[in-house]
């Protein structure tokens, strides 16, 4: 097996250094330089013998993924990984955990989460003043809120359903002691 392994490796190799961030000056280029590897590792899939269906599953995630794959590479200051991002998102976990005592993410978190989240990363990066937060779409604001007002009905039904399930089941109603 070690001639497929070798061949396939040599693959994933150059995968990763394409996608690495100073391999290429351009998205284009990179872009170019990856489908270029994907053609090859089409055509010769079979070189990799018994790994041939993993040289095939390869090409499909990545033929999903395509149109995000090299998305981040047009921002040179976001984070690439998850891992990457992850001590932003901790950080506002962090701050928020400790201005409301809680352990666990607060409900307005959960309803108002994207809008709060956005606004506590920004607002690391830049003072804002007056002008900046002057909405200039109207119509996006109104999306916003009817998104959030959405969420907050969700949650209210549950808590009415939770509520409701609780009554029904005799809890909370005195009992009869024999």
């Amino acid at each position: 097996m070690w001639p497929a392994i070798r061949t396939a490796y040599a693959w994933v190799h150059q995968a990763a250094h394409l996608l690495d961030r100073e391999a290429s000056a351009s998205v284009e280029a990179r872009r170019r330089e990856y489908r270029q590897l994907l053609a090859t590792m089409s055509r010769e899939r079979a070189a990799a013998g018994p790994l041939e269906p993993a040289v095939a599953h390869f090409l499909k995630v990545t033929k999903s993924y395509w149109r995000g794959l090299f998305h981040g590479y047009e921002y040179p200051d976001l984070p690439r990984t998850n891992n990457d991002r992850e001590p932003v998102f901790g950080s506002v976990r962090h701050h928020e955990r400790r201005a409301t005592g809680r352990k666990g993410a607060s409900p307005g978190t959960v309803v108002r989460g994207a809008v709060r989240l956005i606004a506590a990363v920004a607002t690391r990066l830049c003072l804002f003043g007056p002008a900046q937060l002057c909405p200039h779409d109207p119509e996006a604001v109104r999306r916003v809120r009817r998104e959030v007002h959405h969420r907050e009905e969700a949650r209210r039904a549950q808590l009415r359903f939770r509520f409701s399930a609780t009554r029904c089941s005799g809890f909370g109603q005195a009992r009869e002691v024999t």
